[in-house]
């Protein structure tokens, strides 16, 4: 919220229903509207600055409308990445359970990463891109890359004969670590593959198992 609006001036704002349409619907959609601004911000043509200014233009907002949601550029910029990852993830889990063996699992795993990218590629340089070195993404790939390494070990207990071993755990984050960089290479237009290409490339190489020891 704006340092001149109290909590409570915001929230009654924010929930009275004009034109037929809620208050909690208008919170939602201005909210989804500041996420696809900063999304365009960051990873769009051209993108790597962001600032509360920007994201409010693009969006058709006025900051008292970004504070209503956001306490700050930094949340914006974490909440817009945790939820790419939260659509990585539960797409790709969904696509591993229907698997029927263990490679058909690991390719319809990679398939559904590699959709989501390519069907928004501003979401890919978001999680990869090197050009974007904020503190905030920065902390917030790390995390993501460790909770893909641990993810990484429970599938491949449930598809190969491993344990969560050390061995296990460093080739799993040898894996994801080689995964992104693929990924953020071919996004950058340095790897001259076409979607079903690099799903088959990333198969490949995801589907070395890691060695329990």
């Amino acid at each position: 919220m704006s340092p001149a609006q109290s909590p409570t001036q915001v929230e009654g704002s924010a929930l009275r229903a004009y034109g037929g349409e809620g208050g909690d619907s208008r919170v939602a959609r201005r909210r989804a509207a500041l996420i696809n601004s900063a999304l365009e911000s960051l990873g769009g043509d051209g993108g790597g600055a962001i600032t509360v200014r920007g994201v409010c233009k693009a969006a058709g907002l006025t900051a008292r409308y970004f504070y209503e949601s956001f306490d700050s550029v930094d949340q914006l910029v974490a909440e817009t990445f945790d939820g790419v990852i939260a659509e990585i993830t539960d797409n790709a889990l969904a696509a591993l359970s229907q698997g029927l063996d263990s490679e058909d699992k690991v390719r319809r795993g990679v398939a559904a990463i590699v959709e989501v990218i390519a069907g928004d590629r501003r979401k890919g340089r978001l999680l990869f891109s090197p050009t974007l070195l904020s503190p905030t993404l920065a902390q917030r790939r790390l995390d993501s890359t460790d909770a893909f390494a641990l993810l990484t070990v429970e599938s491949a207990a449930g598809i190969f004969d491993v344990d969560a071993s050390p061995s296990t755990i460093a080739g799993a984050h040898f894996l994801v670590g080689g995964f992104a960089r693929v990924l953020a290479a071919w996004l950058d237009g340095h790897v001259e593959l076409n979607a079903d290409q690099m799903v088959e490339v990333c198969t490949d190489m995801l589907l070395a198992q890691p060695r329990s020891q």
